[in-house]
């Protein structure tokens, strides 16, 4: 018996779900924006073509088991249609809709009791002043649809001139309607992973504290410096919104530790996360396998971490033209590194790669991973020479002439 599993987007993260694919012998094909793109280059089985196309979808499911995403940037028409048609669809268009509309996650999540920010719908500007006055300024507005890092998102002042000219814009859409939040004094942002499958069976990887970058995630720390009952109370949070929501396959529940000590949800992603890369080194099963299982409905692999600590930090842009040329300085100073790089044309601010170390000395690790991207980067970040020997001692490595 054959596996095939068909997934919605050409990007790194269906790069990384082909190694796992590869090894459990399942058969993976992409449909991708462009036939040299991140994913295009490592899966033989990519046909290009975009999701609003139902007639590409429609290719892109022939004789697959189970469709899935990279991305949620697929129309609920084109998803109901390859439903209606019998395709196995994981997560469900249903479920994946909350990952889609922030104000419909918000209200769904509302409802049953999930805790997050105070929020409201608006369709005005005098709402949005009316819900920052009610709350305090200043406030979060996001668009409903469309953003992801940290695009299609402004904090916005009473006095905000050029902050109201974007919201007025975002109001004067087809839309024409805004997601008005809290600004949440919060201590660290974090990211709780689990994979649910079909048939019930939920699992999770320790909590993460993740670092934003011009809301983009730069950084991820495993586990994160919490509480047990912090943990606790994370993990439960995560699964009351992959029952709630009845989400299949990897999802990512970011949250922010108030300075209160709550724990309020932020944004959902029903998918292979950037705060779960770490899980590839750090964990007996990466999010990139679990998610295949998950949505193949297979027993899904254990989440024990196999090292103490593991942080990892995102290569976004670089002054090179081709990252790949400080290989022989990143691994000659940083053996213990593991590095990613995602086969992307270089762009100010693009995710191109990431770094990851594991180890028992989280506050090393970080600077020596931050050193290594700051070599993919161009930016220099050298060790010193007596770093290198002590590193190299530590890892039992010798520098032969």
């Amino acid at each position: 018996m054959g596996y095939l599993v068909s997934v919605v987007g050409g990007g790194q993260l269906a790069r990384m779900m082909a190694q796992p694919a590869a090894a459990l012998h399942i058969g993976l094909r992409a449909l991708v924006e462009a036939d040299d793109g991140s994913a295009a280059q490592v899966l033989p089985d990519s046909p290009v073509g975009f999701p609003a196309d139902l007639d590409a979808m429609r290719e892109l499911t022939r004789g697959a088991d189970v469709l899935t995403f990279e991305h949620e940037h697929i129309h609920a028409e084109t998803l109901t249609a390859l439903e209606n048609e019998g395709v196995n669809i994981q997560p469900s268009a249903q479920a994946l809709a909350a990952a889609q509309d922030k104000i419909h996650m918000r209200r769904v999540l509302s409802e049953a009791g999930v805790p997050c920010p105070r929020w409201a719908a608006a369709s005005t500007a005098e709402e949005v002043r009316e819900f920052g006055d009610e709350v305090g300024w200043p406030i979060i507005v996001k668009v409903p649809t469309g953003g992801y890092d940290g695009k299609g998102v402004v904090v916005l002042d009473r006095e905000d001139g050029e902050g109201w000219h974007t919201v007025a814009q975002w109001l004067n859409s087809p839309r024409g309607e805004v997601l008005a939040e809290e600004k949440v004094n919060f201590v660290r942002e974090l990211a709780a992973l689990s994979a649910r499958r079909p048939s019930g069976q939920f699992v999770a990887w320790p909590v993460v504290q993740t670092v934003q970058e011009n809301g983009v995630c730069s950084e991820v720390i495993s586990p994160a410096p919490l509480t047990d009952e912090a943990k606790t109370t994370a993990l439960r949070i995560a699964h009351q919104v992959a029952s709630t929501l009845g989400v299949t396959g990897v999802l990512a529940v970011e949250l922010f530790e108030a300075d209160t000590g709550a724990l309020l949800v932020n944004e959902l992603a029903m998918r292979p996360h950037n705060s779960g890369h770490v899980t590839i080194e750090a964990s007996r099963t990466s999010q990139f396998e679990q998610h295949l299982r998950a949505v193949l409905d297979l027993p899904l692999g254990a989440t024990e971490p196999t090292c103490d600590h593991a942080v990892m930090v995102n290569l976004l842009g670089s002054t090179l033209e081709e990252p790949r040329a400080a290989y022989p300085e990143v691994m000659r100073r940083y053996p213990e590194a593991k590095v990613h790089l995602y086969g992307k044309p270089v762009r100010p601010g693009r995710k191109l790669g990431h770094v990851t170390i594991t180890g028992n000395d989280p506050e090393r690790m970080l600077a020596r991973a931050r050193a290594a991207v700051a070599l993919l980067r161009g930016d220099g970040g050298a060790a010193t020479g007596e770093d290198d020997a002590r590193q190299n001692a530590r890892t039992g490595q010798k520098e032969i002439a």
